[in-house]
């Protein structure tokens, strides 16, 4: 602490005493000098003691909080993810849904305009396809037969007749013979 001097009113009808008073306030400001000097150094030296420590852990708590908010960041990184992922597959599914929705109208539309230009399906090829097999079995055993039936006979075929094809077909009918032209 700093001592104050109070000055007091020297007297002047004693010479040697302004000299005494003067050498006193002199090392009174010498001593206040010395102090305050101290306390600097004493300051500084606690200073960089405690700076020390302080510095670490002000980089501790630095790193903590980093490895916090790494943490948050990594959190939600995952979270917009998994939401991005999700609408990825919510979209995926839509358009899949209505590229399915569109083939079978085209498939639809498409056979349609095929049955109204007369071209059989094939499902009405593979039934001819079956029957033309039976046939073909039919002939191959009154071959092997030999003759045993009647070359005009009708065999019927082991399969339910055929049903009616999904879409109308006209069928040809037998023309009448052109008139040959006379000359």
């Amino acid at each position: 602490m700093v001592k104050k001097v109070q000055r007091t009113p020297a007297k002047k009808s004693k010479p040697g005493a302004a000299g005494l008073l003067d050498s006193q306030l002199a090392q009174s400001v010498r001593d206040s000098a010395q102090q305050i000097w101290l306390a600097g150094m004493g300051a500084f030296g606690k200073a960089q003691e405690e700076g020390g420590r302080f510095f670490e852990t002000l980089v501790k708590e630095g790193l903590h909080l980093q490895r916090r908010t790494q943490g948050m960041a990594e959190d939600k990184l995952g979270e917009v993810t998994g939401r991005m992922s999700a609408m990825a597959g919510s979209v995926t599914s839509k358009a899949g849904q209505n590229w399915d929705r569109l083939e079978t109208i085209f498939e639809q539309r498409t056979a349609k305009a095929l049955g109204k230009l007369g071209v059989p399906s094939a499902k009405d090829v593979e039934v001819l396809t079956q029957r033309v097999e039976e046939l073909a079995a039919a002939v191959s055993r009154l071959a092997k037969a030999g003759g045993g039936a009647k070359a005009g006979a009708k065999v019927a075929p082991k399969v339910a007749p055929k049903k009616a094809a999904t879409t109308p077909r006209k069928t040809a009918g037998k023309r009448a013979p052109r008139k040959a032209a006379a000359a």
